[in-house]
């Protein structure tokens, strides 16, 4: 068995690596020590893959939306019962969850850990889906939208996503919707299950204080021998770099107005390693600009126009990307002309080179604290994995990034005619 070992001694972590011959790829953190294990088990696929070519065909096959939400929930169904009862008989915790570009399966355990990871292997190779169960689900995800859709915060998120996109799939719920659910079967959900859930497309983390042989002997024993699969061509349509809309508004039962304000951004298509320093370098400048220690947060917060709720972040994908940042507002078309004027400013003075290099250290600060939680560590590194890097690979950014990289990305992102508003009034 060939295991890769990576040393990171400037942070003080190691990291093994397998390889199976299907193409997947298992990884151990230890965390020597540690109580808790975690492992999971994901692949590349979430809501916005629904025009994919199916490896070996020509065509294009378009599903309907909400599957992979869908069959995430359809997993945890076997023909001898729910797997959940069976983690919770082995003293576990698990977990799945579907974002806009992967599935992840979970548990988290102090005890029985090669029980519990057996278990984790063998349910997610093994669908068992039946027309009578699908037709249960319809029903079950069907209540789970309708509770989405009163959602303020739900909403408010996805009609930001619809002010900045016209045809990019993100705008669209990750369950889907009662229309789109109801054309789901059998048929496309085990469709959708052969082509994303082929170990070439998924990859398998464990962290905590684990040996890391005795888990890949497992991985190679619990895989299913078979061919590492080509690529699979995943189409999106052609969506225009303006903005959809640059303000929403929606009516719900909130006692203070909601907002989610953010800038559509339009340069995509970098590698892996550009992707993550782009993101550093924006959510670097959020911080500088509207963190808790800026002077526009000050003043908003003591004129009352903000509160403790605000917050910010920034998402890139290969497809897609944009910042965010909001929270409760009596007044957010103000907040929304106020960080307008602020951006004015910094654009026209620049951006001060103390204040980057103070927020740099503390955003470098805060990365090395999360390894300190095998929670966190399995977050991160999946979410970065599938863009052809890992969670380590932030440190080079951070070491590496300048501050005429950032002022760049400054005048590219925090353009004002990408900005967008999304409001949820009371209602």
């Amino acid at each position: 068995m060939d295991i890769r070992t990576i040393e990171y001694k400037n942070i003080n972590e190691t990291m093994h690596v397998y390889q199976h011959p299907s193409g997947l790829k298992a990884f151990v953190i230890p965390k020597k020590g540690y109580s808790k294990k975690y492992a999971t088990f994901a692949t590349h696929y979430g809501s916005i893959n629904n025009t994919f070519i199916i490896p070996g065909e020509k065509q294009p096959t378009r599903v309907p939306d909400g599957i992979a939400h869908f069959l995430e929930h359809k997993l945890f169904e076997q023909k001898d019962g729910s797997v959940m009862d069976k983690f919770a008989a082995l003293g576990s915790v698990p977990n799945a969850y579907t974002g806009f570009n992967q599935t992840v399966y979970l548990f988290s355990c102090t005890d029985r850990f090669e029980d519990n990871f057996r278990l984790l292997l063998d349910y997610v190779q093994n669908p068992y889906i039946t027309e009578e169960s699908v037709e249960k689900e319809k029903g079950i995800i069907g209540q789970e939208i309708r509770m989405y859709q009163d959602d303020p915060n739900w909403r408010v998120f996805f009609n930001l996503l619809g002010a900045f996109y016209k045809n990019n799939p993100v705008k669209i719920d990750i369950a889907g919707t009662i229309e789109s659910i109801s054309k789901i079967n059998r048929d496309v959900l085990y469709t959708c299950y052969n082509t994303f859930y082929h170990p070439s497309n998924m990859m398998i983390l464990v962290v905590g204080d684990v040996e890391p042989r005795p888990v890949f002997e497992q991985v190679e024993a619990g895989l299913k021998t078979v061919e590492a699969s080509p690529a699979i061509p995943r189409i999106f349509p052609e969506e225009p770099a303006e903005l959809n809309k640059n303000f929403t508004e929606q009516t719900l039962a909130v006692s203070t107005p909601m907002f989610q304000l953010g800038f559509k951004d339009v340069r995509l298509g970098a590698d892996g390693l550009e992707t993550l320093k782009r993101e550093v370098a924006v959510k670097l400048l959020l911080d500088m600009i509207m963190g808790r220690s800026s002077e526009i947060y000050s003043r908003l917060y003591e004129e009352g126009l903000i509160n403790s709720t605000f917050e910010f972040d920034f998402t890139i994908e290969e497809n897609y990307a944009f910042s965010m940042f909001g929270g409760e507002s009596r007044e957010p078309l103000k907040v929304r002309d106020r960080l307008s004027e602020t951006i004015r400013r910094f654009r026209a003075d620049g951006l001060d080179r103390s204040s980057y290099e103070r927020i740099r250290k503390a955003m470098m600060g805060r990365a090395v604290r999360q390894l300190n939680s095998v929670e966190r560590i399995s977050h991160a590194f999946i979410s970065v994995y599938f863009k052809g890097v890992d969670l380590f690979d932030y440190f080079k950014v951070y070491d590496t990034i300048s501050f005429e990289y950032v002022s760049q990305v400054f005048q590219e992102h925090f353009n004002l005619d990408n900005l967008a508003l999304s409001v949820i009034n009371p209602g």
